[in-house]
């Protein structure tokens, strides 16, 4: 492993813990605001940051982005996203002693399936950590973060109102961000063009139209769910779009021996039961 690889992975580990925290404040805030109205977003946008625990929340999770934008620079999407996927154990343990959220022995089970799942795509990356694989093809690039966009759009849109409406706009909201995500990846590997043209780069603007609406859905999830479930379907419909984005549109390696293959289709079935298992029924005093 290079020593750019081991930096930009030691910045993911500062990304998953600050992702976690930072979630978690957002939560504290969106629950004290005004409903998210779609037919209103910046009125909703500017009524979130009338709460200082979103307004904190958001300076924290702004600080993890920056450690990702420098982790995903120097290290392949995969493994990045991975080490920080891996990090989605601390959010029972992080929830429950700094928060004080209840944590049902079902939100237990499910969030360490997930990362148990998330831990196995890492050992089966491949032979991936050499360089930062910030290459692609153009057409790939737009198609895959078209379907991660609008993707994400359809189902906040489509999501059916009821109990899981929050962790459903949840998973609306990782999408978002992983089409985010995956387009800060490969704009990483322009940053030696300047920074008028990385700002005027059509991704740019992706990244910042993605992740305005996905922190509005994932605000409005915040207010329906239950925190940890709400955050953990995040996260997963995240990461998992994000780490399959380094073979499909990077051109990560992919394990070549059956072995390496059969726990790479464990991965993703830990990760699906994960997400069966997690989701509980929205708070009792959610807004609609």
């Amino acid at each position: 492993m290079s020593l750019a690889v081991a930096v930009g992975l030691a910045l993911a580990v500062g990304t998953a813990f600050a992702s976690v925290v930072g979630f978690l404040y957002k939560d504290r805030g969106a629950v004290a605001s005004p409903p998210v109205e779609a037919s209103r977003p910046i009125w909703s946008f500017f009524m979130l940051f009338r709460s200082g625990a979103y307004t904190l929340g958001i300076v924290i999770a702004t600080a993890s982005w920056c450690l990702h934008v420098g982790a995903l620079s120097l290290a392949p999407i995969s493994l990045v996203q991975c080490v920080i996927a891996g990090g989605l154990v601390l959010l029972t343990v992080t929830a429950h002693r700094m928060f004080d959220h209840e944590v049902t022995r079902r939100e237990w089970i499910g969030v360490g399936l997930a990362a148990a799942g998330l831990a196995f795509l890492a050992a089966t990356i491949g032979d991936g950590g050499h360089s930062a694989h910030s290459s692609y093809d153009a057409g790939r690039l737009a198609t895959y973060i078209a379907l991660a966009g609008f993707g994400g759009l359809a189902l906040a849109a489509l999501a059916p109102s009821g109990p899981y409406h929050g962790v459903l706009l949840g998973a609306a909201a990782g999408l978002l961000w992983a089409a985010s995500d995956t387009s800060i990846k490969a704009l990483s590997g322009h940053l030696g063009d300047g920074a008028a043209a990385v700002l005027l780069s059509p991704l740019a603007a992706v990244i910042a139209i993605a992740s305005f609406i996905g922190l509005l859905v994932s605000a409005r999830s915040l207010q329906l769910g239950r925190a940890v479930p709400v955050i953990a379907v995040t996260s997963v419909a995240a990461n998992i779009v994000t780490i399959a984005a380094g073979p499909i549109v990077f051109d990560e390696p992919m394990p070549g021996d059956a072995i390496g293959v059969a726990a790479r289709v464990a991965a993703f079935a830990l990760v699906i039961a994960a997400a069966a298992l997690t989701p509980a029924p929205a708070r009792a005093t959610a807004q609609t």
